[in-house]
Formats: C-alpha cells, structure tokens, sequence
C-alpha cells in the first residue's frame, strides 16, 4: 500500500500546478493541505477514516528531508495546513523556526496528556514508540535490563546499534543527558561503543537481522519494527527476524522506558486553520488512536486505547518521566558527544 517517495519538490510544485493543494482556498473548503515525513502507506489509512467521518480531502505532501526548511522557504505562502513528523526535535523546530501557530481545542486537551503536547497549544503527540532492547532468544539475563547496562564490559562485542547521530539514537541519549549529566554520558558512549559488534550502522530491523544471524547478541530498536516485522507485513524475511528475536522493555536506572513521539503542528500560514484542527482532533479521536495501533504498531496516546496485541505480548510500557521538551532542548550536546568519542566511525 505504500506509495513511491517522489523528490519533495518536484511532488509539490506538479500538486500546485494542479490545483490539488488549497493554497489561499475560499472559507468553507472542503479540503485540508498535510505536509509529512512519514510514510504514506502508513498514514493513508488514518486519513481515508478522516475523509470518510469528516467530508474533508486530504491532500498530501510526502517530504523524505528538509521538512522545516521547506515550510520555512516557501514562507506565508506556504498551502501547509498541518505539518506532520516523527521525533520531538523535529516538531520543537518547528516551533522555534516559528512555522506553528497554537491551537486551543478542548478535544485535543482532553484526549492528549499535558506532557505529549506544548503547554501553548503549538505542537500535539499523536502516538509513541518506546526505544526496546532486540536480544538474542537465549539470553536469560535480560528482563530487568536498563539502558545504562548497555556499557557494561559483559556485553564487549555483543551489542548491534544503527548510528548514534540518528534521531531515534540522538533522543536516547539527549534523555541520558538530561538523567546524568555530560561526564557520565560521555563514559556510557564510550563503553558502549567498545560493545560494538560491528559499526553503528543500518537500520532498527537490521539490528534485529544481525541478532538472528549470531553476528551480535542485543541492541536497541524503535517498538513498531516488532509489529512490522512479526505481522509479515515486511516479507517473510522481516518476519523471521522478528521472530527469531526476544524483545525487553529497558528502563534508566529509577525512570522508566524512554519512549518519543510522532507528532504535528498547525502550520503558521495555514489556507485551511479550522479543517487542520479537525484533522488534528480526529487523530487524537479513539478511532484514530485505535487506528494508529493497528496501522502502525504504535502507541496510542490517548488514555485507554487498545494496544495491538503484537506490542501488547511485549508486556506493560512504563514511561520514562523525562520531559520531552527537556530532551529535545539537549539533542545538539548527544549529538557533539557522538562525534567526541566517534561512536559512528
């Protein structure tokens, strides 16, 4: 179902030459403009249901880099309604580049915790992923794992990781610094590197693959690659790798899972406002929620939605009280410490 990624701008500029994005559109259109970096086979589903509920059109804009820059380049002209992105980085850049405008929605404060959404009304979490541990099926040391064990010298040669400068890394250890402190994160890369099995490269299922393939014995991996991998829907090459894996919910030392967002904004020049904040409040709806568990393999962040049974077998998710804004304010020192102990070369 997944759609071919198109370059960003030769994809807008051939929708606006078309009229399919309502850029200046007249009050009262039924339609609403989404600019994203998330797969769009893995979103269609999601806005099919708000289009079928609401009336509304979605029109879509996959954006693979540069999601910020390109709102910010194309400026009050921009037909971005809503803007959507995975990791809290992305969505406090926003913010700070000054591309979202905050929304008060009675329906989105209701549905989405104060901690998954800006206390301005400028962003809103629409689901999380938990950072779990991929082990080897035959350890059986594994179950009160923390991330802090990740360094310790029992695991020399044993930990497959994808690059430390990847955001899904990066957010792990902004949250490490915000626990304790420079000096002990910088000690806990270097003696996670001296781990390494092989260079931090790849992807998360790659790490599950290596696991399988006895080229290492344990590493991390964002929780929606277990579902993608075990339901099949990745080939039955994916779903031998998900299989052949035992996976642990790790936790800091006295906090819980560290866990980051998907998420999204409405943009500052949105054509469309009130359509965006129905779109918004449609996927913090139950239905939506239910949606994303069962579309994506994600958390839910709405309170009470069922998780998919594949992330549910992984057993209760305990999240880290870390605040995300707090982690996103320290991306940039993870990402200097990564370089400092050259963790990805």
């Amino acid at each position: 179902m997944a759609l071919t990624a198109l370059a960003a701008p030769a994809r807008a500029q051939g929708a606006l030459a078309q009229g399919a994005l309502a850029q200046g559109a007249p009050e009262g259109a039924r339609e609403v403009n989404l600019y994203t970096t998330r797969e769009p086979g893995l979103i269609r589903p999601l806005l099919d249901a708000f289009t079928t509920a609401s009336g509304v059109k979605v029109n879509t804009v996959f954006v693979d880099k540069g999601l910020a820059e390109r709102v910010a380049a194309e400026g009050a002209r921009s037909a971005a309604d809503v803007v959507m992105t995975v990791d809290i980085g992305n969505l406090i850049e926003l913010v700070d580049r000054d591309l979202a405008q905050p929304v008060r929605s009675e329906t989105l404060e209701a549905a989405i915790p104060a901690n998954l959404r800006d206390p301005e009304g400028r962003w809103f979490a629409l689901s999380t992923r938990a950072r779990v541990a991929y082990a080897d099926p035959d350890l059986r040391d594994v179950s009160g794992l923390t991330y802090e064990d990740l360094a310790d010298p029992k695991w020399k040669g044993k930990v497959c990781l994808r690059a430390g400068q990847h955001p899904y890394n990066t957010a792990l250890i902004a949250a490490f610094l915000v626990k304790h402190g420079e000096a002990k994160t910088e000690a806990w890369l270097r003696g996670l590197k001296d781990n390494l099995a092989r260079k931090a490269a790849g992807g998360d299922r790659d790490v599950a693959r290596d696991i399988v393939a006895d080229l290492c014995d344990l590493g991390l991996g964002n929780s929606y690659y277990v579902g993608l991998m075990r339901s099949g829907r990745g080939g039955p090459e994916q779903k031998k790798w998900g299989d052949g894996i035992q996976v642990v919910l790790p936790t800091f030392q006295g906090g819980g899972t560290h866990v980051n967002v998907s998420g999204a904004v409405v943009a500052k020049s949105a054509p469309n406002r009130d359509n965006a904040v129905k779109l918004l409040e449609y996927l913090a709806s139950d239905d939506a929620q239910a949606l994303y568990a069962k579309a994506d393999y994600e958390y839910p962040v709405k309170p009470g939605v069922t998780v998919d049974p594949l992330l549910a077998a992984l057993g209760p998710l305990k999240v880290d009280g870390t605040a995300l804004v707090e982690i996103a304010r320290n991306r940039k020192a993870a990402s200097l410490l990564v370089d400092k102990v050259g963790f990805d070369r």
